[in-house]
């Protein structure tokens, strides 16, 4: 009797363990999870790129910068 008790009681908590995970999953699944999910990633690769573009729009003006000096030209 303690037996089935047992095994009763670790099919429930089982079953209540998928049923949780299973919500968890089906949340994160919505159409409102996922765009925002889209709108976060696209956000940081924007950021990204516009930092990319930066560093390398100074470094682009710091050789320039140096070519002139070189060449002995007037800025």
């Amino acid at each position: 009797m303690i037996g089935r008790i047992f095994w009763f009681s670790v099919g429930v908590g089982a079953a209540v363990f998928v049923v949780v995970k299973a919500r968890s999953v089906l949340q994160q699944a919505t159409p409102q999870a996922l765009g925002q999910r889209v709108s976060e990633s696209a956000t940081g690769i924007t950021a990204s790129v516009r930092d990319f573009s930066d560093r390398v729009r100074a470094a682009s003006a710091e050789r320039e910068a140096e070519l002139r000096d070189a060449l002995g030209l007037q800025d």
